[in-house]
């Protein structure tokens, strides 16, 4: 979380000509809000132990914006020009979180995930890591001996020594794994004690003004001149301008960041063992992210707001899943905000270390985007054409878009009108926003079936049930002690005007519903010819949606082999005298049955969370605690959880974790695709000399 929460503010302040003043006091704002922003979503939001705060993803609209500004405007200073940007920025962000904050009130989440498959969030992040390609290794290279040791040391910390654990006393937790939870915070400890080493030795002093500009430690005075105090406070940046370009700019930045942190609730509900979030909660936590994006910038933070996934990687460390701990962590940052040095400090890094952690940040961040590919199928040509030829043209389309506007002042889209010239321009300055355009366009107008798009999971993370165990979520003791409001509020609203509401709607637009019946059949009668139309021409591929979207199964339990399931179906056809022998679960189920109680943490190797720390429902002090392991499921809600937890996180450099692909069996990889199909196959086979029938759920 502290890295990240530095790091925006070094991109997005240097990009819009800020002073090294503006940067340490926008992240004093940044640490303020995002501990305001975190205790809200901990108290009536997602009520998850997650940190809040800013987002990767509002990066690529930033610099659009302030790159068109910077080359349409003329300023008296750069100062003047931060001020001008910040102001339009903060408008953008106001709006598109006003955006956000109506799809999660009024439920629109469903259909809208029905549109942003996993294929345009693939791009849309992938895009934004690669087009930040500029700010990395030109800056290491400015100095190789910070840069470097930068960069190696959080690769070090991350990925090679993130296994060792450092052995502290036991009332600190005992042996603990320091480089897997700081990589970052130990890297820039280390680098900056070197680089402080070399200022005060003279090793610098007969070096070109740049170089020293880029090594040394002492080149600016802001950590002398910060107040030990200061009260960040909105509008602090002058009067916010709002635009629909700037809006619908930032908006390419807030739709990714919104499906970002649906999956970071049911990764940390699986994690913590609590219920799977209902889609209610999910709305609410949505609708409230959508708040927070528009109260950041209101206070002027440079950034939207969203779930940190790095949290998610410390709660798999740790195993501490308790809400208090994160709500303390946010008081916190909240102090942190309040000290003007603590911003001084770090606005005072030398900007080659600060490149060396960007040439490793910005590389994950294009991976963990590409990474969400794995829901969909991958070798469909359909998905291959559309990803690259989005981020291609992503990366292509803005650059001639910059290139015009530097050279001509304006950008090269020039209608009768000022506002259309404004928004397009905009968009077409951001990469992410041609990505976003390309996808939903392509991925929703290219035939593919819901598996080959990913879209099966999506329900899932949006919380579609078809047994209807979402309804009136709140009279279950254990979804009430992890997610109910405090005080008892959500019952007490729910019976008093939640359900009243519901039952005047239905009375209200029953007849509307009636009437969109016949249209509402015909368009299931042609989703269903054509699943299968696609079934006819690819039936092979698209017939084992696990497979298709490499997920683990509902019991995490290890594939079996071709040749054991054709042992099993043998057995099971000569034990049953030639008739239909039993069952023999394909793509990674035991061949025993299952109990209803779902995933079983203990075979998946997950361990229980550590008693120390508590967990959600002892955090509930208006209900009384109920179960919330995830083992107390229905097998339908434990299977969405592991589909969620399929989402979560890999010790990853700089950030502790970033989204990825672990598999909760404990890293091993589900069978391929031919794999799978192969023991399809060899069940369907009838078993050699027994004549058995080959089994049914094969």
């Amino acid at each position: 979380m502290l890295g990240s929460t530095v790091l925006i503010p070094f991109v997005c302040v240097n990009a819009m000509g800020g002073t090294p003043v503006d940067l340490a006091q926008t992240i004093c704002t940044i640490f303020f809000v995002s501990g305001v922003i975190t205790l809200l979503q901990t108290l009536i939001g997602d009520r998850l132990p997650i940190f809040q705060g800013g987002s990767f993803a509002y990066i690529a609209p930033l610099l659009a914006v302030a790159g068109q500004i910077k080359a349409t405007q003329t300023f008296a200073s750069e100062h003047d020009r931060f001020l001008f940007t910040m102001r339009e920025v903060q408008g953008g962000i106001i709006g598109s979180g006003l955006i956000v904050m109506l799809i999660g009130a009024t439920g629109l989440i469903q259909p809208v995930l029905r549109a942003i498959s996993p294929i345009t969030v693939a791009a849309n992040i992938g895009v934004l890591g690669l087009a930040l390609y500029a700010v990395g290794f030109p800056g290491v290279a400015s100095c190789p001996q910070l840069g470097l040791m930068t960069m190696v040391l959080v690769i070090l910390f991350s990925q090679y020594m993130r296994g060792v654990a450092v052995p502290l006393p036991a009332r600190l937790g005992g042996r603990v794994r320091l480089f897997e939870l700081f990589p970052i915070v130990l890297g820039i400890a280390i680098s900056w004690f070197v680089a402080w080493l070399l200022t005060i030795t003279g090793v610098y002093d007969g070096a070109a003004p740049e170089v020293q500009a880029a090594c040394r430690t002492d080149t600016s005075s802001v950590l002398a001149n910060s107040p030990w105090f200061r009260f960040p406070y909105p509008g602090q940046w002058g009067r916010i301008t709002m635009s629909w370009a700037s809006t619908l700019t930032f908006l390419a930045g807030a739709l990714p960041a919104m499906v970002e942190s649906l999956g970071d609730y049911f990764a940390c509900a699986s994690i913590v063992g609590a219920p799977v979030p209902p889609p209610p909660v999910i709305s609410r936590a949505i609708a409230l992210q959508g708040a927070t994006c528009a109260l950041a910038g209101v206070w002027g933070t440079g950034s939207g707001t969203t779930a940190y996934n790095e949290n998610i990687g410390a709660l798999q460390i740790t195993r501490v899943g308790s809400r208090r701990v994160v709500q303390i962590g946010a008081c916190f940052a909240i102090i942190m905000g309040l000290i003007g040095k603590f911003g001084g400090m770090f606005a005072s890094l030398p900007s080659a270390m600060v490149s060396g952690l960007f040439c490793v940040m910005f590389g994950c961040i294009c991976a963990v985007g590409l990474a969400q590919m794995r829901h969909t199928d991958q070798r469909s040509n359909r998905n291959i054409f559309i990803l690259g030829f989005s981020l291609y043209m992503g990366l292509s389309v803005t650059y001639y878009f910059e290139t015009q506007t530097q050279k001509h002042g304006v950008g090269p889209i020039a209608t009768r009108s000022a506002v259309a010239n404004n928004i397009l321009n905009s968009l077409f300055h951001t990469a992410a926003a041609v990505a976003l355009i390309l996808t939903l366009l392509l991925d929703n107008t290219i035939p593919g079936s819901d598996e080959e798009r990913g879209l099966t999971v999506w329900r899932c993370l949006a919380g579609e049930r078809p047994d209807g165990s979402a309804k009136d979520w709140w009279e279950d003791e254990a979804m009430h002690a992890v997610y109910g409001l405090p005080f008892g509020f959500t019952r007490t609203f729910q019976r008093r005007v939640g359900r009243p509401a519901r039952a005047w709607l239905g009375r209200v637009t029953g007849p509307l519903g009636a009437a969109l019946a016949p249209a509402r059949a015909a368009a299931g009668r042609a989703a269903a010819a054509a699943a299968r139309a696609c079934r006819c021409c690819c039936g092979r591929q698209h017939s084992l949606p696990e497979a298709s979207l490499a997920l683990p199964p509902a019991n995490l339990g290890a594939a079996p082999s071709a040749a054991k399931l054709r042992s099993a179906s043998s057995a099971s056809g000569a034990g049953a005298g030639g008739g239909g022998g039993a069952d023999v679960a394909i793509g990674g189920r035991n061949d025993e049955p299952q109990a209803a109680s779902g995933i079983d943490l203990a075979a998946a190797g997950v361990e229980p969370l550590n008693p120390v720390g508590g967990n959600l429902a002892e955090d509930a002090a208006d209900t009384k605690p109920g179960s919330t392991n995830i083992k107390d499921l229905p097998g339908d809600a434990a299977h969405m959880s592991q589909l969620a937890g399929d989402q979560g996180t890999v010790a990853g450099p700089g950030l502790g974790s970033v989204v990825g692909g672990v598999d909760a069996r404990g890293g091993t990889d589900a069978p391929p695709l031919s794999s799978q199909r192969d023991m399809a196959k060899a069940e369907a086979e009838p078993a050699e000399g027994g004549g058995g029938a080959p089994s049914q759920q094969a």
